[in-house]
């Protein structure tokens, strides 16, 4: 009988900064989207996705329709019994240097899938820059999702001038610094 036809629904890929208070921002952004008819696929770091399925039942994540999860690896050595987010700093420079090509194979995998709907935009983490090379590529959008709290985005913009006025970074030791 052959393969059922790829539809014409809208597909995203949603790919999160491998840590906890990015994977949670993007997921709801990716639910958000399934919500309103999207066909989503969520890409987490082979790491996370074993963190995630430890924590929930074992095929919890196979529930809705027209959601799956993908990997790609993170470029750090994995540490298979760690239940932890990885050192930042690491992280940083390995998404860096180890997801474009494993990010791209994925992409050529699931628009050459007969099951998926071909990818028609990427809502990418602003930590995973790699996934913006893919707009002219795929001529499809790209978005960078930023995932920081209002607090957050605040501290990024003023920080040169916290800097500038000596407030950071914070030099003696806590009780010194917080006691005043």
């Amino acid at each position: 009988m052959g393969s059922p036809p790829k539809t014409t629904k809208a597909h995203a890929v949603c790919v999160p900064y491998p840590a906890q208070g990015h994977i949670t921002p993007m997921f709801k952004v990716a639910k958000l989207l399934h919500q309103k008819g999207f066909h989503i696929t969520f890409v987490n770091s082979e790491y996370n996705h074993r963190r995630l399925r430890k924590s929930r039942d074992g095929n919890s994540l196979d529930e809705l329709p027209d959601f799956q999860f993908e990997t790609i690896p993170d470029g750090l050595v994995d540490h298979i019994d760690a239940d932890v987010t990885q050192d930042i700093s690491f992280l940083c420079d390995s998404t860096s240097k180890a997801c474009l090509v494993p990010f791209r194979k994925l992409l050529a995998k699931l628009n050459s899938s007969n099951v998926v709907p071909p990818v028609t935009c990427i809502v990418a983490d602003s930590g995973m820059p790699f996934a913006l090379e893919f707009k002219e590529e795929l001529q499809i959008p790209v978005v960078s999702f930023w995932t920081s709290s209002a607090c957050g985005t605040l501290a990024y913009a003023h920080y040169k001038h916290l800097v500038e006025r000596g407030y950071i970074p914070l030099k003696g030791t806590y009780h010194e610094c917080f006691s005043k």
